[in-house]
Protein backbone atom coordinates (compact mmCIF):
# COMPACT_ATOMS: atom_id res chain seq x y z
CA UNK A 1 0.00 0.00 0.00
CA UNK A 2 1.10 3.63 -0.56
CA UNK A 3 0.86 6.33 1.85
CA UNK A 4 -2.13 7.38 0.80
CA UNK A 5 -3.85 3.76 1.09
CA UNK A 6 -3.79 2.84 -3.15
CA UNK A 7 -3.28 -0.65 -3.36
CA UNK A 8 0.08 -0.47 -5.46
CA UNK A 9 0.36 -3.31 -8.22
CA UNK A 10 3.88 -3.68 -9.76
CA UNK A 11 4.01 -4.90 -12.85
CA UNK A 12 6.14 -8.04 -13.41
CA UNK A 13 9.73 -7.55 -14.76
CA UNK A 14 10.16 -8.21 -18.37
CA UNK A 15 13.90 -9.72 -19.69
CA UNK A 16 14.25 -8.99 -23.05
CA UNK A 17 16.49 -12.09 -25.10
CA UNK A 18 18.16 -11.18 -28.93
CA UNK A 19 19.67 -12.82 -31.02
CA UNK A 20 22.43 -15.29 -29.57
CA UNK A 21 22.00 -14.31 -25.82
CA UNK A 22 20.02 -15.82 -22.84
CA UNK A 23 18.57 -14.94 -19.60
CA UNK A 24 18.07 -16.87 -16.64
CA UNK A 25 15.64 -15.30 -13.96
CA UNK A 26 13.02 -16.72 -10.91
CA UNK A 27 9.71 -16.31 -10.44
CA UNK A 28 8.67 -13.06 -10.62
CA UNK A 29 9.09 -11.93 -14.48
CA UNK A 30 8.44 -12.55 -18.15
CA UNK A 31 10.99 -13.71 -20.22
CA UNK A 32 10.66 -12.29 -24.28
CA UNK A 33 12.07 -12.43 -27.31
CA UNK A 34 10.58 -11.16 -30.71
CA UNK A 35 11.23 -12.15 -34.35
CA UNK A 36 11.61 -15.78 -34.29
CA UNK A 37 11.85 -16.68 -37.94
CA UNK A 38 14.66 -19.67 -38.48
CA UNK A 39 16.15 -19.42 -34.69
CA UNK A 40 14.72 -21.29 -32.00
CA UNK A 41 13.68 -19.90 -28.65
CA UNK A 42 14.99 -23.26 -25.61
CA UNK A 43 12.94 -22.09 -22.81
CA UNK A 44 13.64 -24.58 -19.65
CA UNK A 45 11.89 -24.23 -16.21
CA UNK A 46 12.06 -25.29 -13.30
CA UNK A 47 8.31 -26.31 -11.39
CA UNK A 48 9.26 -26.73 -7.70
CA UNK A 49 11.91 -22.93 -7.86
CA UNK A 50 10.60 -21.33 -10.82
CA UNK A 51 13.52 -20.56 -11.84
CA UNK A 52 13.38 -20.40 -16.02
CA UNK A 53 15.85 -19.90 -18.58
CA UNK A 54 15.53 -18.54 -22.13
CA UNK A 55 18.27 -18.64 -25.28
CA UNK A 56 17.74 -17.64 -28.48
CA UNK A 57 19.67 -20.07 -30.55
CA UNK A 58 20.66 -18.77 -34.02
CA UNK A 59 22.22 -21.61 -35.60
CA UNK A 60 22.56 -25.23 -35.28
CA UNK A 61 26.49 -26.30 -34.46
CA UNK A 62 29.28 -23.70 -34.06
CA UNK A 63 30.59 -25.33 -37.19
CA UNK A 64 28.26 -23.18 -39.04
CA UNK A 65 29.84 -19.81 -37.96
CA UNK A 66 32.71 -17.99 -38.54
CA UNK A 67 32.26 -16.44 -34.96
CA UNK A 68 31.28 -19.28 -32.81
CA UNK A 69 32.50 -17.35 -29.01
CA UNK A 70 28.66 -16.78 -28.23
CA UNK A 71 27.30 -19.83 -26.33
CA UNK A 72 23.84 -19.15 -26.87
CA UNK A 73 24.37 -18.76 -30.39
CA UNK A 74 24.24 -22.67 -30.87
CA UNK A 75 22.06 -25.35 -29.93
CA UNK A 76 24.57 -27.66 -29.02
CA UNK A 77 26.03 -25.34 -26.12
CA UNK A 78 22.81 -22.66 -25.23
CA UNK A 79 21.65 -26.03 -23.38
CA UNK A 80 24.51 -26.89 -21.52
CA UNK A 81 24.88 -22.94 -21.04
CA UNK A 82 21.40 -22.72 -19.64
CA UNK A 83 21.87 -25.90 -17.26
CA UNK A 84 24.73 -24.67 -16.04
CA UNK A 85 23.33 -21.03 -14.86
CA UNK A 86 19.89 -22.15 -13.84
CA UNK A 87 22.02 -24.34 -11.17
CA UNK A 88 24.05 -21.32 -10.27
CA UNK A 89 20.32 -19.62 -9.59
CA UNK A 90 19.33 -22.37 -7.51
CA UNK A 91 17.87 -24.63 -9.93
CA UNK A 92 17.43 -28.65 -8.93
CA UNK A 93 20.56 -30.47 -10.28
CA UNK A 94 19.21 -32.86 -11.90
CA UNK A 95 17.86 -31.82 -15.85
CA UNK A 96 15.15 -34.43 -15.05
CA UNK A 97 13.45 -31.93 -12.80
CA UNK A 98 13.54 -29.42 -16.02
CA UNK A 99 10.65 -29.20 -18.82
CA UNK A 100 11.80 -27.96 -21.98
CA UNK A 101 9.31 -25.53 -24.32
CA UNK A 102 11.00 -25.22 -28.02
CA UNK A 103 9.89 -22.67 -30.43
CA UNK A 104 10.60 -21.00 -33.84
CA UNK A 105 12.43 -23.42 -36.92
CA UNK A 106 10.35 -21.56 -39.48
CA UNK A 107 11.42 -22.18 -43.11
CA UNK A 108 10.72 -18.31 -43.71
CA UNK A 109 11.84 -18.67 -47.36
CA UNK A 110 10.92 -21.91 -48.45
CA UNK A 111 9.71 -20.82 -51.85
CA UNK A 112 12.79 -19.66 -52.60
CA UNK A 113 14.74 -22.93 -51.29
CA UNK A 114 15.76 -25.17 -54.07
CA UNK A 115 14.76 -29.15 -53.38
CA UNK A 116 17.33 -29.96 -51.69
CA UNK A 117 18.41 -26.48 -50.16
CA UNK A 118 19.00 -26.32 -47.06
CA UNK A 119 16.19 -25.35 -44.35
CA UNK A 120 17.76 -23.91 -41.43
CA UNK A 121 14.69 -23.76 -39.71
CA UNK A 122 14.39 -27.77 -39.85
CA UNK A 123 18.61 -27.95 -38.83
CA UNK A 124 17.55 -25.82 -36.03
CA UNK A 125 15.09 -27.57 -34.18
CA UNK A 126 16.73 -31.40 -35.02
CA UNK A 127 19.95 -30.12 -33.60
CA UNK A 128 17.96 -28.07 -30.21
CA UNK A 129 15.82 -31.29 -29.72
CA UNK A 130 19.27 -33.36 -29.54
CA UNK A 131 20.88 -31.14 -27.46
CA UNK A 132 18.26 -31.55 -25.10
CA UNK A 133 18.19 -35.31 -25.18
CA UNK A 134 21.94 -35.72 -24.46
CA UNK A 135 21.24 -33.58 -21.43
CA UNK A 136 18.33 -35.43 -20.46
CA UNK A 137 15.65 -32.51 -20.38
CA UNK A 138 12.65 -33.62 -21.61
CA UNK A 139 10.60 -31.28 -24.24
CA UNK A 140 7.36 -31.55 -23.08
CA UNK A 141 5.62 -28.74 -25.70
CA UNK A 142 6.84 -27.20 -28.93
CA UNK A 143 5.84 -24.85 -31.58
CA UNK A 144 7.70 -25.09 -33.99
CA UNK A 145 8.26 -25.19 -38.27
CA UNK A 146 5.59 -23.26 -40.74
CA UNK A 147 6.49 -20.33 -42.72
CA UNK A 148 5.88 -17.46 -40.22
CA UNK A 149 8.05 -15.68 -37.69
CA UNK A 150 7.08 -15.83 -33.80
CA UNK A 151 7.10 -13.81 -30.57
CA UNK A 152 7.39 -15.48 -27.50
CA UNK A 153 6.60 -14.59 -23.41
CA UNK A 154 7.72 -17.12 -21.28
CA UNK A 155 5.95 -16.39 -17.95
CA UNK A 156 8.13 -17.63 -14.94
CA UNK A 157 5.49 -17.22 -12.25
CA UNK A 158 4.19 -20.24 -14.30
CA UNK A 159 6.00 -21.56 -16.71
CA UNK A 160 3.40 -20.83 -19.17
CA UNK A 161 5.37 -20.07 -22.53
CA UNK A 162 2.46 -17.58 -25.15
CA UNK A 163 3.05 -17.62 -28.44
CA UNK A 164 2.41 -15.29 -31.06
CA UNK A 165 2.61 -14.54 -34.63
CA UNK A 166 0.40 -12.86 -37.71
CA UNK A 167 -0.46 -16.35 -38.54
CA UNK A 168 -2.48 -17.56 -36.03
CA UNK A 169 -4.21 -16.68 -32.83
CA UNK A 170 -2.37 -17.14 -29.91
CA UNK A 171 -1.09 -20.55 -28.76
CA UNK A 172 -0.22 -21.38 -24.87
CA UNK A 173 2.57 -23.87 -24.13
Amino acid sequence: MSASGELLVTAPAEFRVNVAEYRVAREHGVITTFGLGSCIAIMLYDVETRIGGMAHILLPSREMSRRPEQPAKFAETAVPLLLTEMRHAGALTSPAGLRAKIVGGASMFAPLLSSGGINMGERNVTATRVALAAAGVPVVAEDVGGGHGRNVYFDLATGVVRVRSLHSTEIRL
